[in-house]
C-alpha cells in the first residue's frame, strides 16, 4: 500500500517563531503562505508543515499523488481505494473521503494512541 509523500503536521502557536526555529535547524520553506497561517518546510528528504490555528494536534500526514518536494507523481492511488483497503483491514477513519468523488479529498484515522493521521489528496 503506498500511501504517498511523508510529512509531519506541526501544531504551532506562533508561525514566524517556528519558521525561524527550524530554519535553525536548516530547514527552509518552499511551500505555503505565512499569513495564511501554513508553511512547509523541507530540509533534505525530511518534510515537515507548520500551522497556526488549523490542527488540533501534530499530525502525521500522507499525500497520495505527489512525492516529497510535493510534485505530482505520474501514477498513485486514489485515497478512496486507500480507505476502501483500510476499512477492509477493519480501521474505522475518523472522518472518510466521499467515495462518490474523485479528486481532492482526505479521510482521518487515530492510531491506537490518539495520533490523527490524515491522508490528503491535493489532485
Amino acid at each position: 500500500m503506498q500511501l504517498g509523500a511523508f510529512s509531519l503536521s506541526l501544531n504551532v502557536k506562533d508561525i514566524q517563531a517556528s519558521r525561524a526555529f527550524y530554519e535553525q535547524l536548516g530547514f527552509e520553506a518552499f511551500m505555503g503562505d505565512a499569513a495564511q497561517g501554513w508553511l512547509i518546510l523541507r530540509n533534505g528528504t525530511s518534510v515537515i508543515g507548520l500551522f497556526q490555528g488549523m490542527l488540533e494536534r501534530n499530525t502525521l500526514t500522507f499525500n497520495p499523488g505527489w512525492d516529497a518536494e510535493a510534485q505530482d507523481v505520474l501514477e498513485f492511488t486514489d485515497l478512496r481505494a486507500l480507505q476502501r483497503e483500510l476499512k477492509a483491514r477493519g480501521l474505522t477513519p475518523e472522518r472518510e473521503a466521499d467515495e462518490s468523488g474523485s479528486g481532492p479529498d482526505y479521510f482521518l484515522l487515530r492510531d491506537p494512541d490518539g495520533n490523527p493521521i490524515l491522508v490528503d489528496q491535493h489532485r
